[in-house]
């Protein structure tokens, strides 16, 4: 079946383009695409070659919105119409039958599902508003550190990035009742931590990070989220742990080696947290859940919208670093 998708090349250069993917059979869902959110740390690390899971071309995205067209005569819980939100479009081919490294394929108007895979699709809670739904992914990965290092109320947690990851972290923390510290070098990105939750914020870009944190908690926090992926940043946010602290890479560093200095950590007798992935179904549910009830106001981060034959572009601005603005951005197919 014909349907347009996002392409990227080996080139790294970006199309709105025809794509073949396969009729969907007995045990697969037909989706028709509404929205998708774009990531900018794992997308663009699988764009420039700090990833990879697959060969060029390839089709990113891996988290979207969309209505049910079609139910195998094999899938139970599902029928047309319904909204689902999902993370899957497994195969997907160029006209000429290329075949296209779907990494997870979701920037497509449509999307071939098989909803028992632990990457597949559920019904979207009423109320959800789509554009907000589409970034699902990025706070739940929020969640899951959360929900692994297991920060307490009135602990305090330094936040250390505030991408759409380090936002999904100050909205978990904010609501578990700790006291949120979130840092970065963009101010805009500040200004809507302090909408989910965030109790201080610190401007990288304009002050001593270490310092202020110490003006806010003497001792160091007690729970620190490394939230930038970059492994330059390691070391700088280890810094601002207290003795007996938990830390937690929640950044995805890439598939090269990283370092960071062992003795402050070990002095400190730090407890360290490795997350990964978005914590399936159960920190999904519970993300989109905060979005449809207003709980988690994630509208507040999307700073860019545009249209699915605009997406090219976007894409090739922040791959150039001319888009240093957009926080959270979603795709209209």
């Amino acid at each position: 079946m014909h349907a347009r998708a996002l392409i990227c090349d080996a080139h790294q250069r970006f199309s709105y383009t025809d794509v073949i993917l396969p009729d969907p059979g007995s045990e697969q869902i037909l989706v028709r695409t509404r929205y998708t959110g774009v990531s900018i740390g794992t997308e663009f690390a699988l764009i420039r070659g700090k990833l990879s899971w697959g060969p060029y071309p390839l089709c990113t995205g891996y988290q979207g919105v969309g209505l049910v067209e079609r139910v195998g005569k094999k899938v139970n819980g599902f029928t047309a119409g319904d909204r689902v939100y999902y993370r899957d479009n497994r195969v997907i081919a160029l006209p000429d039958g290329q075949s296209v490294s779907a990494v997870a394929g979701v920037h497509c108007s449509s999307a071939v599902i098989d909803p028992r895979t632990t990457h597949g699709l559920a019904l979207l809670p009423d109320g959800a508003d789509e554009e907000a739904a589409s970034l699902y992914v990025m706070p739940a990965v929020g969640l899951n550190g959360v929900d692994m290092a297991n920060p307490r109320m009135g602990e305090t947690v330094a936040v250390y990035g505030s991408g759409l990851i380090g936002l999904g972290v100050v909205a978990a923390c904010s609501h578990r009742g700790c006291v949120v510290i979130a840092i970065d070098i963009d101010q805009r990105r500040l200004d809507i931590a302090r909408t989910l939750g965030a109790d201080y914020v610190i401007n990288g870009s304009e002050q001593n990070v270490t310092d202020a944190l110490k003006h806010i908690t003497p001792e160091g926090a007690d729970v620190v989220f490394e939230a930038t992926g970059i492994p330059a940043c390691i070391d700088p946010a280890i810094a601002l742990c207290k003795t007996h602290g938990k830390f937690i890479l929640q950044g995805n560093y890439g598939a090269e080696p990283i370092s960071y200095h062992f003795l402050p950590p070990h002095g400190k007798r730090l407890t360290m947290f490795y997350p990964c992935d978005d914590g399936f179904a159960s920190c999904r549910r519970a993300v989109l859940k905060n979005i449809a009830r207003g709980v988690l106001p994630w509208h507040s981060t999307i700073t860019h919208r545009v249209q699915a034959h605009d997406a090219p572009a976007l894409y090739d601005a922040i791959n150039k670093g001319e888009a240093d603005d957009v926080v959270g951005a979603v795709i209209r197919w």
